[in-house]
């Protein structure tokens, strides 16, 4: 209990902070030291889980297992390291004149606001405060997204709140049929929409309403995780708004959408027997990935080239939790971890490299390796990495979903190689150019933070070469729950 407070209380502090001193000269070293005591935070309440098992807090209202301490864990970690990252690039943005003391203010008080919705949405236990989360995260980040109020940057964060408020919408009405479902056996009052009471009686539910709440729960989350053809905030939302933004928008909201889905579509297979609910998410994920591998090669911005990877890595794991089994979740909830890791890496390095050369055209943006090669190398390694070249830690999960795909799936399997290779061919040509081109980029006046960056690939490698036993025993215990 004492745990899960501190871990909620500690960004929502620091939203209340922050949006009072947040344009202090000092207010950057508040956010990294707010989201380093909220990770410590984390540390705490996953040695707890790992100690003693699930719990269940505050009159029920909070519930942690193993697999949502998993994505608490790495929510708050990627949280930490983006606000380290995020220290020099917005200070470089103020000394460009890009950002008043007022929108420092408002910056850094909405990252801490929407780290608070997100591991809010995480803990809760009720679906209904699930749900109130993501829409909370939802409107903090609207605010971030036109942080810069261009007219690009206020078009794309009313695409984002228009898109999203309507898919949420359906989230709701999925919400309030699945209540409705419930209220039969466990009466009336919000215990009805607890998760925990709502999966000890998922099998007597009634089939019919759960098959059609998980439609509206699926594209209103779906809306969210960024799948096709509910995808069109995401570029947008990541060209225009600042880059921290982007690294926790692909790194971890999206993860937290999925993660809802994945919660419902448990109850939804209890409930009818059979793999409806996991067809759904498998032909959106399939979608997803053949879509946005396919629009890679059409983008001339950065930032929205590596927004449409994460639409294909988003749909890759969506695909992975649709088939569902023992191995074919371990690799969805590995994939996870790695891409997290990862494309917050590639959106770190991709922030300073356009700070340098002063535009998001990949034209304008060629070698990166000769001005400041750790930058240079970052993007290429990052970008390696996120292709799923061995011995990165994407090459393992991908190589566990492609064969359980051609056990259970053997038609999906030729779609997702091809689609596979796609991006490969987009994102490395690309890429390329940008790292070993010829350069006229002058150097950053502030000094880019690029140990989140090192440290994120080095994770990385890491799991592609080893994943110590008692990560995946973690693993292996959050696929049993909800493979």
């Amino acid at each position: 209990m004492t745990e899960i407070l501190f871990l909620l209380g500690l960004p929502l502090a620091g939203c209340v902070v922050l949006l009072i001193f947040g344009a202090h000269p000092r207010a950057a070293v508040l956010n990294v030291a707010f989201s380093l005591a909220a990770f410590v935070a984390a540390g705490f309440l996953t040695t707890r889980v790992v100690e003693v098992g699930s719990l269940l807090a505050a009159d029920e209202l909070f519930f942690v297992d193993s697999f949502n301490v998993f994505l608490v864990a790495l929510t708050a970690f990627v949280a930490f390291t983006t606000a380290l990252f995020s220290r020099p690039y917005m200070m470089n943005e103020r000394t460009h004149g890009r950002v008043t003391a007022m929108m420092m203010r408002l910056y850094h008080g909405m990252y801490q606001l929407f780290i608070f919705t997100m591991l809010l949405a995480l803990l809760a236990n009720n679906m209904g405060v699930l749900w109130v989360a993501m829409e909370a995260a939802t409107l903090s980040t609207v605010l971030l997204v036109s942080l810069y109020r261009t007219p690009k940057s206020i078009e794309a964060a009313w695409k984002y709140f228009i898109l999203c408020g309507v898919g949420i919408a359906q989230a709701l009405f999925g919400t309030i049929l699945l209540y409705f479902a419930a209220e039969k056996l466990l009466g009336a009052g919000g215990t009805a929409l607890l998760w925990t009471h709502l999966n000890a009686v998922k099998g007597e539910l009634e089939p019919t309403v759960l098959s059609l709440a998980f439609v509206f729960l699926l594209v209103g989350y779906g809306t969210k995780v960024g799948l096709v053809p509910l995808h069109n905030w995401l570029p947008d939302a990541h060209a225009e708004g600042p880059t921290p933004m982007s690294a926790v928008l692909s790194g971890l909201l999206l993860n937290v959408a999925l993660y809802a889905v994945v919660r419902c579509k448990v109850l939804v297979e209890g409930a009818l027997g059979n793999n409806f609910a996991g067809n759904l998410m498998m032909g959106f994920g399939l979608l997803s990935v053949v879509i946005a591998a396919f629009f890679l090669s059409r983008q001339r911005d950065v930032k929205r080239m590596f927004a449409y990877s994460s639409i294909e890595h988003m749909g890759l794991m969506t695909f992975a939790f649709g088939m569902g089994g023992a191995v074919a979740t371990f690799a969805g909830l590995l994939h996870m971890t790695v891409h997290s890791l990862t494309k917050s890496a590639i959106f770190f390095v991709v922030g300073h490299a356009v700070q340098k050369t002063g535009s998001q055209v990949m034209d304008d943006i060629r070698g990166l390796v000769v001005t400041n090669p750790t930058i240079g190398w970052g993007l290429m390694l990052g970008s390696l990495a996120i292709l799923g070249i061995p011995p990165f830690g994407v090459f393992a999960s991908e190589f566990l979903i492609l064969t359980t795909a051609m056990q259970q799936q053997p038609w999906a399997t030729p779609i997702l190689l091809v689609a596979l290779g796609v991006a490969f061919a987009a994102i490395f040509a690309r890429v390329q150019s940008m790292v070993f081109g010829e350069t006229t980029a002058k150097r950053l006046p502030h000094a880019p933070a690029l140990l989140p960056v090192f440290l994120h690939l080095a994770i990385v490698l890491m799991l592609g070469l080893y994943i110590p036993p008692y990560l995946a025993e973690w693993y292996r215990q959050a696929a049993q729950l909800i493979g």
